[in-house]
């Protein structure tokens, strides 16, 4: 963990800042204006029933620098969950202070110390090279899967 990050759960009063953290980051990666409305009554419900999903937040001080949200897959060939690392943003204030990899790796030290998770994962933009040289920094890989989508538009 980089000095005076802490990583946190994220509570209900960080509402309003993580929704602001999606809306810059799905214009800024994809160019793409979210409904606000829809995204807060989502974020919402996550933060209300865990089970759909965890967002796990990055504080500098009393600041909310980044944040980033944990899904869960069922893998059969592992008998296991992986977790799929989405929703990242970084704040940017805090981009190259090392936010993103604290957050990062206190995902991966919960994954390694549980035997129920058996990997982490993350799809990113063919488009955002900055991102995937972020990632292949950490020492993560994308060689192996490309990944498909059909999506209803919203």
């Amino acid at each position: 963990m980089h000095n005076s990050i802490i990583i946190d759960n994220a509570k209900h009063s960080d509402l309003p800042l993580l929704v602001d953290f999606q809306m810059k980051m799905a214009q800024e990666t994809e160019g793409l204006e979210l409904n606000k409305a829809v995204l807060e009554n989502g974020m919402a419900s996550v933060l209300d029933d865990p089970s759909k999903a965890r967002y796990f937040v990055a504080r500098k001080g009393d600041v909310l620098a980044g944040m980033l949200m944990i899904t869960l897959e069922w893998s059969d060939w592992r008998n296991g969950w992986v977790w799929w690392i989405q929703s990242v943003y970084v704040a940017q204030d805090f981009r190259k202070e090392g936010v993103f990899a604290s957050l990062y790796s206190h995902v991966k030290e919960i994954v390694t110390k549980s035997d129920d998770i058996k990997g982490i994962r993350l799809y990113v933009d063919k488009r955002n090279t900055r991102a995937q040289k972020v990632y292949e920094a950490i020492g993560m890989t994308g060689e192996h899967y490309a990944t498909f989508e059909w999506m209803k538009e919203f």
